[in-house]
């Protein structure tokens, strides 16, 4: 497969920090971004390029991409460009906030497909979605014979940050926000022909991408979330604070490992090496490592947002015990962070009905928790 244009929906940092960067390594010759935020549009117009910071063990790099193209598909002369850019790119990504807003891009992309039918393209999606590819393909509402809509699985944290002195780089000279993501590029997705060699480094296509999605959901997921409670629970503002409680650390470790990991490795055995306890060990001390990096500076805020989603029947929490009660599992340290984190969602809902000055009782009340 020639590597000849990349189209990116959406330009958030995992856009930025895994497609187009990928893209830039792998020696496309246009890389072009679809985004309704005019503000960031006109910016990266132009300086026809994009900075994305990356944090490594000691250190935080800028790179610089470039040339970058940007259309506004909310603009008439925007979107017809981006149809006949959709109608020859090889490789597409969606990194939109949610698959409902598929129905706004969907159009446009089927109007650039009908102009090239029989191209061979590949259509990622990075919504955070077990369905997302199959909803784009309905979205698009018209098959076509070699077009392959692809899920993700993103284990890279990222973030937006407000630029301003003493920041990493912004996006581009004097805007106003930027993007850092972590050094960390394993990115699995689902396998279609070409798929290996689509040229976005970082990609690694598995045939069966179900126990990914699993272990990203109930063992990176929500170990995070454990670690982001416990770190609530000390009155921790930023991850990064956990190093120096090891006993928060051991815990995390604890569920990651011993109940999450294992009720992982007895669904999953033998479909991967990744599922052998030696390398998900390793994967998961790793993580951890990760989770708390200081130069990332994530904040406990950010991961232990939305608790009423994140205590969903199937997502990270509930459905990591559920997991463990299915394989036999013991979860008890799961089993205390759910209740915890059910007493949070709690203490948020009454902070929402309290008068501004309640947000400090909110705070030593979750210290009791």
């Amino acid at each position: 497969m020639s590597k000849k244009i990349f189209l990116g929906i959406g330009a958030g940092p995992i856009q930025t920090g895994i497609f187009v960067a990928g893209a830039a390594a792998g020696g496309f010759e246009r890389i072009v971004l679809a985004d309704v935020d005019s503000a960031l549009v006109e910016a990266l117009r132009r300086h026809r390029s994009i900075t994305v910071n990356t944090a490594g063990t000691d250190s935080v790099r800028a790179d610089r991409y470039a040339p970058i193209e940007v259309y506004n598909p909310d603009q008439a002369a925007d979107r017809a460009a981006l149809i006949e850019i959709a109608s020859q790119a090889e490789v597409i990504n969606t990194a939109l906030p949610a698959t409902r807003f598929y129905r706004f891009c969907a159009p446009w992309l089927r109007e650039g497909f009908e102009r090239n039918p029989a191209a061979r393209r590949l259509v990622y999606t990075s919504e955070n979605s077990t369905t997302a590819a199959a909803e784009l393909a309905e979205s698009v509402g018209k098959p076509f014979p070699s077009t392959y809509f692809l899920d993700t699985v993103i284990g890279k944290m990222s973030k937006v940050f407000e630029a301003a002195a003493g920041t990493p780089a912004p996006l581009v000279p004097g805007f106003r926000r930027g993007h850092l993501v972590e050094a960390f590029n394993t990115i699995y997705t689902s396998d279609a022909p070409g798929a290996a060699e689509c040229g976005i480094v970082g990609l690694y296509p598995r045939n069966n991408l179900v126990p990914f999605e699993e272990a990203k959901l109930y063992g990176h997921n929500a170990s995070h979330l454990v670690l982001a409670l416990l770190a609530r629970q000390k009155g921790c503002r930023f991850m990064s604070e956990t190093a120096q409680y090891p006993e928060l650390l051991e815990t995390t470790r604890r569920v990651l490992v011993e109940e999450c990991g294992l009720a992982l490795q007895r669904k999953f055995a033998g479909c991967d090496p990744f599922f052998e306890p030696a390398e998900y060990t390793r994967w998961a001390e790793e993580l951890i490592r990760r989770m708390v990096s200081s130069l990332l500076n994530d904040e406990v805020a950010r991961v232990s947002r939305d608790l009423a989603r994140k205590l969903g029947w199937q997502d990270r929490l509930i459905g990591a015990i559920r997991l463990c009660i299915d394989t036999g599992t013991p979860c008890p340290t799961l089993m205390r962070m759910a209740a915890l984190a059910a007493r949070f969602r709690a203490l948020d809902e009454l902070q929402s009905e309290w008068p501004p000055e309640g947000a400090e009782l909110v705070q030593k009340l979750g210290q009791e928790a």
